[in-house]
């Protein structure tokens, strides 16, 4: 994965990415024993590989059970293409034809992601979303999804590496009502913006989620209202139509219309990815304060790469909800504590 170098993504497999989840637990758990909790945060093909660990355990007895399951834009389903990117990788095979290995190569000036993406990578990722999926069904089928963790997950309506959709069909529709709760931020709705958007992401997040009651609660994070930047999140817990309105004091930037697949795990502040990094130029780079503006067969990535927004302006807000989520979930009956500390809240 991210940390070694993008060639190592030719020839791993899904499998190794599974055994290494099943160590970082083995060995975080030698390190602070048994009796302390296990909270399992996964992001985008972490993400995937968290909740089928989580699943793993409830055949595994030698797999310890998580408390509760994190997940930050989760890869619970790919586009179509990855399916099929096994075969564009064929030509390979052949010295004169390497290139076609690869998705995409670029510069990498990113020292924790990478930015060139070889073909095997996305066949892998599409194969372990396609298990992962069935295998969701199939615990459902025999009713043990009642003794899985509480999922909390925290998912931008915009999101061009995943599947938004998978994360509501293939997920959260099968969980049973056990304080499991799905946030969904909005796109920026303040009405300058609107004549830039497609008409049909005004009301993405109403037709992304079934109609309440639903056994998860729901956090939508959107605009107060048409005309301002300001937020609020509206809030309906599991099996309830009732919606609560929560302000939340924070502002949308005026020039972010959306959060990104990447934005939602990084703090504004963060000195790499962050629009205010508490330290500049830390990594040689702050990608999250470039803008850049000139012709556009000039540089060398595309512009899409340098206008994707990579840090979240809700991240305090999401790690108060996070501490809260883990906080119920040392309390015998979770769904309970996640519904009176909402009713307090209000």
């Amino acid at each position: 994965g991210h940390g070694t170098a993008p060639g190592a993504l030719t020839a791993v497999d899904r499998e190794e990415w599974i055994a290494t989840t099943r160590l970082a637990v083995r060995e975080a758990t030698r390190l602070v024993g048994d009796d302390a909790p296990l909270h399992v945060v996964g992001y985008s093909n972490g993400g995937a590989l968290a909740l089928k660990y989580a699943l793993d355990s409830l055949e595994d007895k030698s797999l310890r059970r998580p408390q509760q399951v994190i997940l930050l834009s989760p890869m619970i389903g790919v586009t179509a293409f990855a399916r099929f990117a096994g075969l564009a990788g064929l030509p390979s095979v052949f010295p004169a034809f390497a290139r076609a290995a690869w998705l995409n190569v670029v510069p990498e000036f990113n020292p924790y992601k990478y930015n060139s993406f070889p073909v095997k990578a996305a066949r892998q990722s599409w194969l372990l979303s396609q298990a992962l999926q069935q295998q969701i069904v199939q615990e459902a089928q025999r009713q043990r999804l009642s003794e899985l963790a509480p999922v909390l997950t925290f998912q931008s309506v915009m999101d061009s590496t995943v599947s938004t959709r998978a994360v509501v069909d293939s997920l959260y529709r099968y969980l049973p009502d056990n304080g499991s709760e799905l946030v969904i931020f909005d796109i920026n709705q303040a009405a300058n913006l609107r004549a830039l958007f497609r008409p049909s992401l005004y009301s993405a997040v109403n037709t992304l989620l079934p109609p309440a009651p639903r056994p998860y609660g729901t956090t939508v994070i959107t605009n107060a209202a048409p005309d301002t930047y300001e937020t609020v999140a509206r809030t309906t817990l599991a099996g309830t139509r009732s919606e609560t309105v929560t302000p939340l004091h924070i502002a949308w930037p005026q020039d972010m219309y959306s959060l990104s697949h990447v934005a939602v795990p990084f703090p504004l502040t963060d000195s790499l990815y962050g629009r205010e990094p508490a330290e500049k130029n830390r990594y040689g780079i702050s990608i999250g304060t470039i803008s850049l503006r000139g012709e556009t067969s000039t540089l060398s990535v595309g512009l899409d790469t340098l206008m994707r927004v990579t840090s979240n302006p809700f991240f305090p807000w999401m790690m108060a909800r996070i501490n809260h989520h883990i906080a119920c979930s040392e309390q015998a009956d979770i769904a309970a504590c996640l519904r009176s500390q909402a009713a307090a809240s209000e």
